[in-house]
């Protein structure tokens, strides 16, 4: 059978890549033949990607609201746009949850112009420059252009003194993340250069997704039990991680939520904290 995937092309659809993304979300054995059994007899020739995520997000659902979450987690990083704001802002938490001290919203004064900053990290004695690519489509590869820009404005601000974290420090390395993925180019050029990346699926056992899994890193916009709308309102709030909603659940007294609803979301908020996916 042949399915069209996100970015129009049509590919020939394998089925193992199916059951590795319900395996990967936390799904057992037994839930990945019970969503396989509902969504194979649905599909059709030409079926997109996106209607075939739909209908195992919406069985995955049916049996565990944090499994459809995790499962849910390239689309609920998309939520983190239009304008990437928000993404820039999860990947400062994200580093800070993993031993970084961070800074958003910087204006450096490099050698020729100044530039803002997306995030700078800071971990032991060396200071980063992290660039963010946000993407409003899920299948965008980030071309070897970015990573040239990227490299020149790390060369602009070398070698300069600037007080960041309370002391005085130089930019050291640089990152350049994205939620999407990078062409092979943009790898090839990054790994030659000493250039950081992070995306979807680079490195291969330390990218975005194993990094949320492993750590419990994940977004707002993941829960389930949570509508557009009221997401929005905990980012406007500065809730950016579920790890903040379960140690501060009075967050979620601007949704005015009746005690009901505030329990599921409580419930699916702490599953996907406590039941990690190890390496």
């Amino acid at each position: 059978m042949k399915i069209k995937n996100n970015a129009g092309e049509t590919v020939e659809f394998e089925i193992s890549k199916l059951e590795n993304s319900l395996r990967n979300s936390g799904a057992d054995e037994n839930t990945v033949q019970k969503v396989l059994e509902t969504v194979m007899p649905k599909c059709y020739e030409g079926i997109t990607t996106g209607e075939l995520y739909r209908m195992a997000f919406e069985e995955l659902k049916k049996i565990s609201n944090s499994i459809a979450a995790r499962y849910s987690l390239k689309k609920a990083l998309l939520e983190l746009g239009p304008a990437g704001f928000y993404f820039e802002q999860w990947i400062a938490r994200v580093f800070q949850n993993i031993g970084y001290k961070t800074e958003t919203g910087q204006l450096i004064k490099g050698h020729s112009v100044t530039h803002e900053a997306d995030v700078i990290a800071k971990k032991g004695d060396k200071t980063y420059w992290v660039e963010c690519k946000f993407r409003n489509a899920e299948d965008t590869k980030i071309s070897v252009t970015t990573p040239m820009y990227v490299l020149s404005r790390i060369k602009d601000i070398s070698n300069i003194q600037y007080k960041l974290f309370g002391i005085q420090t130089k930019f050291t390395d640089g990152w350049l993340i994205t939620n999407t993925y990078f062409t092979k180019d943009s790898v090839a050029f990054s790994e030659y250069y000493g250039l950081r990346l992070l995306s979807w699926d680079y490195p291969k056992d330390k990218n975005i997704k194993s990094l949320v899994d492993q750590n419990a890193l994940y977004p707002i916009t993941c829960l389930t039990t949570l509508d557009e709308k009221q997401k929005q309102k905990l980012l406007e709030k500065k809730c950016i991680l579920v790890k903040e909603l379960v140690e501060n659940q009075n967050l979620l007294n601007v949704l005015e939520l009746d005690p009901q609803n505030k329990s599921e979301v409580l419930k699916e908020a702490k599953e996907l904290m406590n039941n990690k996916i190890s390496e």
